[in-house]
C-alpha cells in the first residue's frame, strides 16, 4: 500500500526517484510525487495518476535538479485522490517536505491544535500536519524537531523527510509501516520495499518500529526513540534486478505464474536433507510440541486460503484440531488461546497489518507462534517465535500466485515434519510424501503444459458477470483462492461455495447460463460431486470442471474442462490452483483490466 523512496547522493535525485517509483507501482497507488533539493529551495512536482504522468510532467526528472529528495506513491485515504492532496506535502515556511506510508491516527487533533495557532492546511490529508509539526519545532536543529514531531505521532507510518537547513540531510523514520535503508557508495537511500533499492545497492538496514535514520551521501546514522545511535547490522539482499522485471511476459502475473515450479523447488528442495525435512529456524523441543493441543493458522486474502488448505492436510497427517482465522477477526475477539496453542502467521510480505496485530495478541496470552513468510527481516519475521521464509523471491504483481504457492508447500512440509515428531506417520508413508515432494516442480509444470487452451477458454466465458466455484475438501479450499484470484483482477463477481452447501441456499442464485466451476479432484467425494454437476446443470448452469487428467467420466458430464495432473492427493491444490491463475489472467486480459494492478487493491495491506 503506497510506496516511498529517499535520495541522497552526488547524482541528480529526481530520475532515482522516479525510478524507485516505477518500481513500487505494483504496491498500489492513485497518485504520484517527488521533492528534490537543490540547495536553496525544495522543488515539489506531483499528480494525480500514474508515475508515467509525473515522469512526463518533469521529463523523466531532468527539469527537477538537486542531489537530495523524496518521492511517494499514494494510495487515497485521506482526501480524495487529486493533485492536491498527492504527496509530497510542505512545511508552511518551505523547510520541509515529507512523504508517509500509514495513517497518522490522531491527526485530526493535531490539525485542530495546529489550526487553532494559525497554520494553513492547503491538503485533505493526515500526512500535512507531519510537516507543519516539523516545522513548529524546528529550532535550529532538524534530528531534535524530527525526535518531538514522531513523539506526537500516532499510529502504523513510515516517513520521509527532506530537510533544507544548510545540510542536505534525510531523515526516515518507523513505526509500524515498512521501511529499508540502503547502503550505497557516496549515495544512500531508503524506501518502502526492495524492490526499489536492488539495482543501486544489494546492502539494506532493516528499521524497526520507533527507529528513525538521519542520511547523508557518506553515511547512515540509526537512531532509537531517545535519539541514542543504534549500531544496526547490514543485511545482503539475495535477489538481483531481473527478478523484479518482467522478463518478456506481457505481465509480472504471468511471469510468477511460469516462475512457480523453480520457485517450489527453491522452498521445499533445500529443506530436504538426506530424506528428512529439516527447518532452519523452528525448533520446538519435544515438550513443547508434545504439549501443543491445537494449531490456529491466521492471515488475510490469498494466505488465508493457502492456510485454509494446510487445514486439512495439517489435520489429516498429525491428528490435531486445526482452525484458520482471519486475522482481521482474530485481533479483535477474546479467543480462547493458551501456551498450548501453536499459531501459524502466514504472511507473503511479512507486514500485513492485521496479521501482525493478531501476531502481538496472541503472543500476548501464551501461544507459541510460527511465521510464514516470504520477506526476510520483515516485522512478522522478527515478532514470531520462529519463522520459515518461502523463498519465492520477489512477487511484483498484485495479485499472488507464487507467493501462494510456496506458503502451502511449506504448509505441506510442516504437516508431514510435525506428523513424523508426533510419531504419527510410517516411514513408508513418510517416504512416500518426500518422493512426492520432489515431483511437484514437474507436476506445476505438467499444470501449465495441459491447459494451452485455457486462453481460449477465457475468450469464450469472459463475459460472464457472476461465477460459481464449488468444491468439496481440499477442493473447496482451492476453490476459495481460484474465485479470488478471478474477482480481484477481473472484477466479475466470484464467490467459492462447499458444494454439500447447495441445497441450503446456494442453489437459488443457479439459473439458465449461469457459469459454475466445479473442482472435482479430491476422489474420496468424487461421486457426490458428480451429483453437484447434475444439479446445477439441470437448472441451466454451463458447468467448467477442474480435473484430474485421467478422469474421463467428468470430462464428459462437463461443458468445458481444466486439466490437472495426477499426483499425491495431499498436493494436488498446488497443481490445481495453477491452471485456475492462467484462467484468471486471461480473462482479465480479455475485459481489458489492469492485471498487475487491479483498481482498489495494494500488494501489502499495512493499515486497517
Amino acid at each position: 500500500m503506497c510506496g516511498i523512496v529517499g535520495f541522497s547522493g552526488t547524482r541528480e535525485a529526481a530520475p532515482v526517484l522516479i525510478d524507485g517509483l516505477k518500481r513500487l507501482e505494483y504496491r498500489g497507488y492513485d497518485s504520484a510525487g517527488i521533492a528534490v533539493a537543490d540547495g536553496e529551495r525544495i522543488n515539489v512536482a506531483k499528480v494525480k495518476g500514474y508515475v508515467r504522468n509525473l515522469s512526463e510532467m518533469t521529463h523523466d526528472g531532468a527539469d527537477i535538479k538537486g542531489f537530495l529528495g523524496v518521492g511517494h506513491t499514494r494510495w487515497a485515504t485521506h482526501g480524495a485522490p487529486n493533485d492536491i492532496n498527492a504527496h509530497p506535502h510542505m512545511s508552511s515556511d518551505g523547510r520541509f517536505a515529507v512523504v508517509h506510508n500509514g495513517i497518522i491516527e490522531n491527526y485530526a487533533q493535531l490539525r485542530e491544535e495546529l489550526t487553532a495557532k494559525g497554520v494553513k492546511f492547503v491538503s485533505d490529508t493526515d500526512t500535512e500536519v507531519v510537516a507543519h509539526l516539523l516545522e513548529e519545532y524546528y529550532q535550529g536543529d532538524a534530528k531534535k524537531a524530527v525526535m518531538r514531531t514522531a513523539a506526537r505521532l500516532e499510529g502504523s507510518y513510515s516517513l520521509g523527510v527532506v530537510c533544507l537547513d544548510g545540510t542536505g540531510r534525510l531523515f526516515a523514520m518507523r513505526e509500524q509501516s515498512p521501511l529499508i535503508l540502503g547502503v550505497g557508495v557516496g549515495e544512500n537511500y531508503f524506501a518502502s520495499d526492495v524492490a526499489a533499492l536492488v539495482p543501486h545497492t544489494k546492502n539494506v538496514i532493516y528499521l524497526d518500529d520507533g527507529e528513525f535514520a538521519e542520511i547523508t551521501p557518506e553515511e547512515i546514522t540509526v537512531y532509537d526513540v531517545r535519539g541514542i545511535p543504534v549500531n544496526k547490522p547490514i543485511s545482503r539482499i539475495a535477489w538481483d534486478v531481473e527478478a523484479a522485471e518482467k522478463g518478456g511476459y506481457e505481465h509480472f502475473m504471468l511471469k510468477e505464474i511460469m516462475e512457480q515450479p523453480a520457485c517450489f523447488k527453491a522452498t521445499v528442495e533445500p529443506r530436504i536433507k538426506d530424506g528428512r525435512i529439516e527447518f532452519e529456524s523452528f525448533s520446538l523441543s519435544d515438550e513443547e510440541l508434545f504439549g501443543i493441543d491445537r494449531i490456529i493458522i491466521t492471515a488475510c486474502g490469498s494466505a488465508g486460503y493457502a492456510g485454509q488448505v494446510g487445514r486439512y492436510v495439517i489435520e489429516e497427517l498429525c491428528r490435531i484440531p486445526v482452525s484458520v482465522e482471519l486475522a482481521s477477526e482474530l485481533r479483535y475477539r477474546n479467543p480462547i488461546i493458551n501456551e498450548k496453542t501453536l499459531l501459524i502467521v502466514i504472511s507473503q510480505s511479512g507486514e500485513t497489518a492485521d496479521t501482525i496485530a493478531a501476531l502481538k495478541e496472541c503472543r500476548a496470552r501464551g501461544a507459541r507462534t510460527l511465521a510464514i513468510v516470504n520477506v526476510v527481516g520483515s516485522t512478522i519475521a522478527k515478532l514470531a517465535d520462529h519463522v520459515i521464509y518461502t523463498w519465492a523471491g520477489p512477487e511484483i504483481a498484485v495479485a499472488t500466485t507464487k507467493g501462494y504457492t510456496t506458503q502451502v508447500a511449506v504448509l505441506d512440509m510442516l504437516a508431514i515434519y510435525l506428523a513424523d515428531r508426533l510419531g504419527r506417520l510410517e516411514k513408508s508413508r513418510y517416504d512416500e510424501l518426500i518422493v512426492a515432494l520432489h515431483d511437484m516442480p514437474g507436476k506445476i509444470q505438467r499444470a501449465i503444459d495441459l491447459n494451452r487452451r485455457v486462453k481460449r477458454l477465457a475468450k469464450r466465458l469472459c463475459r460472464h458477470n457472476d461465477i460459481y466455484f464449488i468444491g468439496r475438501n481440499l477442493d473447496y479450499a482451492v476453490s476459495m483462492e481460484g474465485s479470488l484470484k478471478l474477482k480481484e483482477i477481473s472484477y466479475i463477481f466470484a464467490e467459492a461455495y462447499a458444494a454439500g452447501e447447495l441445497k441450503h441456499g446456494t442453489i437459488a442464485l443457479v439459473e439458465q447460463g449461469s457459469l459454475v466451476v466445479t473442482l472435482a479432484c479430491y476422489e474420496p467425494l468424487l461421486e457426490k460431486t458428480m451429483s453437484n454437476i447434475e444439479e446445477v446443470k439441470a437448472r441451466g448452469a454451463e458447468v467448467l470442471a477442474v480435473v484430474l487428467e485421467d478422469n474421463r467420466q467428468i470430462v464428459k458430464m462437463a461443458d468445458e474442462f481444466i486439466l490437472v495432473p495426477r499426483t499425491e492427493p495431499l498436493f494436488t491444490p498446488i497443481a490445481q490452483i495453477v491452471p485456475l491463475q492462467l484462467f484468471a489472467y486471461y480473462v482479465a486480459k480479455e475485459r481489458g483490466c489492469d492485471i498487475d494492478k487491479p483498481k482498489n487493491l495494494a500488494k501489502s495491506v499495512t493499515v486497517e
